[in-house]
């Protein structure tokens, strides 16, 4: 994204007051500033507030090269939504009227927002989503094309608290591992495509599945150091030389742990056909689990446990056919 042109627009109180309610610090821009730093060149900064409520953030934010919109509150009445109305409408209009602007960052956890998001979206610009863990709507996340957490930031220093329910993602939340998450979209790309798959490609598309996705959450400082930490295992293949910065993805010829995983097969078959009669694939999976708790085809690239099957079959592990007294696969051993 390093060519991306950057508007960000932040709903003030919502991050100032979800940062001291849900943290217990003081907000900051600066970790946003060089978060979006790395995604591209910001060229609008505003934030909406009423600012009389805000009189000590006001030279923090214009330190920061932040336009500070007013959004006073008239005496005696409320004025809840205004800062959220203004701020859709300015949006909107910058997408339209400037052009040059690729992408936006949305600073804000209110699901109001979600409609703004779309429709920026729709008018082809990529969105960014910033928020906190305990207050961001579980709608917002999966709108954008990213998203980030605010105390996920560099700069951000959190105090030692009781920690936080993320809104869900939209990946599978038993994808507890790297090799979980990363494999099945591998497979998915070098499946559906005709071309080299590049290391920036496999990251885009976990962030198109999962907005919240950073390789930070499994202990990586970047996706290139989870990558070669795959490659070590033999759950990846990279090829460096030719990639030109950006290394070509591909699984290797072997080492993926497919044949320790048909070897379990092969075993769990021949224990339920001790008397040598066939054993049905509805439930074999659960039998696998009872052996291995954690394992899921789809860590090994396979869209489903009848295409893990099928490649075991292939290696001479089992043997399988559709049985109709059965209604149903069943499987021998070779």
């Amino acid at each position: 994204m390093a060519d991306e042109r950057i508007a960000a627009f932040i709903d003030y109180e919502n991050r100032a007051i979800g940062a001291r309610e849900d943290l217990g610090i003081e907000f900051r821009f600066k970790p946003i500033a060089d978060a979006l730093a790395e995604r591209g060149r910001v060229v609008v900064r505003r934030a909406y507030a009423d600012w009389t409520h805000f009189d000590k953030d006001r030279h923090m934010l214009t330190a920061n090269q932040v336009e500070l919109i007013e959004i006073p509150q008239r005496r005696g009445t409320v004025r809840k939504n205004a800062a959220d109305i203004k701020m859709a409408v300015d949006a909107v209009e910058l997408a339209f009227e400037r052009g040059y602007v690729t992408a936006f960052a949305v600073c804000t956890g209110d699901s109001d927002f979600t409609l703004l998001v779309h429709k920026l979206r729709e008018l082809n610009r990529f969105v960014i989503g910033i928020g906190l863990k305990a207050s961001t709507s579980a709608l917002l996340p999966a709108a954008c094309d990213e998203f980030l957490f605010y105390e996920n930031l560099a700069g951000v220093d959190v105090p030692d608290r009781k920690p936080v329910e993320q809104p869900q993602p939209a990946i599978s939340a038993d994808a507890t591992s790297p090799e979980a998450v990363i494999v099945p979209t591998l497979t998915g790309l070098i499946r559906a495509g005709d071309g080299e798959v590049r290391a920036s490609m496999v990251k885009r598309a976990l962030l198109r599945k999962d907005p919240t996705f950073t390789e930070g959450d499994y202990g990586f400082r970047g996706f290139r150091e989870l990558l070669r930490h795959l490659e070590e295992k033999g759950v990846v293949a990279l090829d460096e030389d030719r990639g030109g910065g950006d290394p070509i993805v591909t699984f290797p010829d072997r080492g993926r742990g497919e044949d320790a995983a048909f070897g379990m097969l092969h075993d769990v078959v021949a224990e339920l056909a001790k008397e040598g009669d066939q054993v049905h694939m509805s439930g074999l999976k659960d039998e696998m689990r009872k052996r291995q708790p954690d394992f899921s085809e789809k860590q090994l690239g396979y869209s489903g446990f009848l295409q893990f099957v099928k490649a075991a079959n292939a290696r001479g592990y089992i043997e399988y056919e559709f049985s109709d007294d059965a209604d149903g696969y069943v499987l021998t051993l070779t």
